[in-house]
């Protein structure tokens, strides 16, 4: 007899929390490869698109860090304007700082995209010195430590419930001047990209739709969102996690030239759907594979994706070598 969620799943409460468009099969089929096939090119992947391997997944916000500021100090030189959709609370800030410092690079030709923030179901979003606002974040992390050399502060733009809406209307004008678009970003608990989660799918009457929104403002979070940042960001106190969050969508990150990302040790799974995985709207990071990009993780992220204690069982039984001169 088979145990598992698949074999169990059908009129437990599971089955309604999941995203509705999810196929676990193919989920499980995605998670199923060996460990070194994950970079395996698939035929829908854009051409200049990479999963890159680290040994050690501390070295990542180096990496990212560097990546990022290579792109501001190649268009600084290039003189071309640079948009940047950026995650609040990333740990690749203090190298970015670290890097535009040391190489004294001035970002004043850069314009810096929050991607999402906490709201209410309105899209009111925290005050600018709340406690938790994305802003103070931003500002924290990343515009006050580059001190002179920092982004000019009418260039830097928050998913606020006024700000948001202009999202559309200033990144193209951006792009209609050349400007180049980066995206940076990490594959969320429910494979979304910034807020962006898998149920919006059902809003819509077809893919091209769904393509073409550029935000959304109170949107209701995905429980497994909601849970996952309790326990990263809230010490698991989920009461204190809001249930809404003003969010950019496909509409825009996917107009990114460049994309920079990362899966961390605790999506797994969701590496495995976002490269095997065809793109599909219930699974929005399965198109940043279509995009121009690097997405980093860790060598051992790639598993394999097995119960932990069947693979110690498994590391236990497996036959040692003989040594050289041993008795036969």
């Amino acid at each position: 007899m088979k145990l598992d969620l698949i074999s169990t799943l059908a009129g437990t409460p599971m089955e309604k929390y999941l995203p509705a468009g999810w196929d676990m099969k193919k989920f499980d089929a995605c998670c199923s490869h060996p460990p070194e096939t994950i970079t395996h090119r698939q035929r829908w992947w854009n051409k200049d698109f990479a999963p890159i391997p680290i040994d050690n997944e501390d070295d990542i916000p180096i990496m990212m860090g560097h990546d990022v500021a290579m792109e501001i100090k190649r268009t600084a030189a290039t003189k071309r304007k640079l948009a940047l959709i950026l995650p609040v609370g990333a740990g690749f800030y203090r190298w970015l700082v670290y890097f535009l410092k040391s190489w004294n690079v001035n970002c004043k030709h850069v314009y810096g995209f929050t991607m999402d923030d906490w709201s209410d179901a309105e899209g009111n979003t925290y005050k600018k010195n709340g406690p938790k606002s994305f802003q103070v974040g931003m500002e924290e992390s990343f515009y006050e430590p580059l001190g002179k050399l920092t982004v000019p502060t009418s260039q830097r733009y928050y998913t606020t419930r006024q700000q948001l809406p202009r999202y559309p209307w200033l990144m193209n004008k951006l792009l209609k001047q050349g400007a180049r678009l980066v995206l940076a970003y990490g594959i969320g608990q429910t494979c979304h990209i910034a807020f962006w989660e898998p149920q919006l799918a059902a809003d819509y009457k077809s893919e091209e739709e769904w393509l073409k929104q550029s935000y959304r403002l109170g949107m209701p979070l995905h429980p497994l969102t909601v849970q996952m940042e309790a326990l990263h960001n809230f010490s698991s106190r989920i009461t204190l996690v809001p249930a809404c969050a003003n969010t950019i969508g496909p509409g825009l990150f996917l107009k990114a030239h460049y994309a920079i990302g990362v899966a961390s040790s605790t999506k797994a799974m969701n590496l495995w759907v976002t490269l095997r995985h065809q793109p599909d709207p219930w699974i929005p990071s399965t198109y940043v594979t279509t995009l121009s990009g690097k997405l980093y993780f860790g060598k051992a992220v790639a598993g394999p994706l097995v119960e932990l204690a069947a693979a110690r069982t498994k590391a236990r039984r497996k036959p040692r070598q003989r040594s050289r001169g041993a008795r036969k």
